[in-house]
């Protein structure tokens, strides 16, 4: 298994801007592919955005496609998601996942989660 631990979440006001970030406990951190979901109360899991092994093809779900960026650090075993032009609408809990094997919107294919990280946008 790896840990994986999110830190950066907040308060911010509609229009701001705010960094996430993601620390692998993994010695080879590019065996996995890399993805951010996010979750609202009472709502299941959604992807924001996800990235290859090796920082290749970074894929953004339509509503932050343009806003969000999604990066990553092998170096470090870190994984970063820049926000930009927050909306109330981005208001929910942040999850780092990794992925052995594929990338997908489904949750199922990610095996290993971080705890969290809060991130509320006023309007």
């Amino acid at each position: 298994q790896v840990d994986l631990v999110e830190s950066g979440g907040g308060l911010v006001q509609a229009g701001g801007s705010l960094t996430i970030s993601c620390v692998v406990s993994e010695r080879i951190f590019s065996t996995y592919n890399m993805a951010w979901f996010r979750q609202r109360p009472g709502q299941r899991r959604a992807l924001v955005a996800d990235i290859g092994k090796f920082g290749d093809s970074p894929f953004y779900e339509d509503t932050v496609k343009g806003r969000f960026t999604i990066s990553r650090d092998n170096a470090k075993h870190t994984l970063i998601l820049q926000m930009n032009s927050l909306e109330p609408e981005d208001t929910a809990m942040y999850y780092c996942a990794a992925s052995r094997t594929f990338r997908s919107p489904s949750p199922s294919v990610y095996t290993d989660w971080g705890q969290g990280t809060q991130v509320t946008v006023s309007s």
